[in-house]
């Protein structure tokens, strides 16, 4: 199966965002071909949720999964972090006082 390239990932997941009204923008663009993607939730209270996505290598699934969550300048620094290892690391920031993320509907869940 043909995988999709990171940036073309990238462009529809911020329509899809756009299509319901939530805010997001690319805080950092990474390797257009193969980048990775964090998502960095933030709900305007002074929280965050950070997600990367996860690989389960016995069952082959792809899941998204929480990596950091808390105070936003403790998730800012988890994906400064991140950053640090891996500078092709694409991150996009989504703002919601819901904690709407779309990552856990279809086609984007898996």
């Amino acid at each position: 199966m043909a995988r999709l390239t990171a940036e073309f990932w990238v462009h529809a997941y911020l329509n899809r965002l756009r299509m319901v009204e939530i805010p997001a923008f690319v805080v950092a663009k990474g390797d257009l071909t193969a980048g990775a993607v964090v998502i960095k939730l933030n709900t305007l209270d002074g929280q965050a949720v950070a997600y990367q996505r996860s690989f389960d290598m016995i069952s082959g699934a792809r899941k998204w999964v929480d990596f950091a969550s808390g105070a936003e300048t403790e998730v800012d620094m988890a994906v400064a972090r991140q950053r640090g290892f891996d500078p092709d690391l694409w991150v996009i920031e989504v703002e919601d006082r819901s904690g709407r993320h779309l990552l856990d509907e279809p086609g984007l869940a898996d």
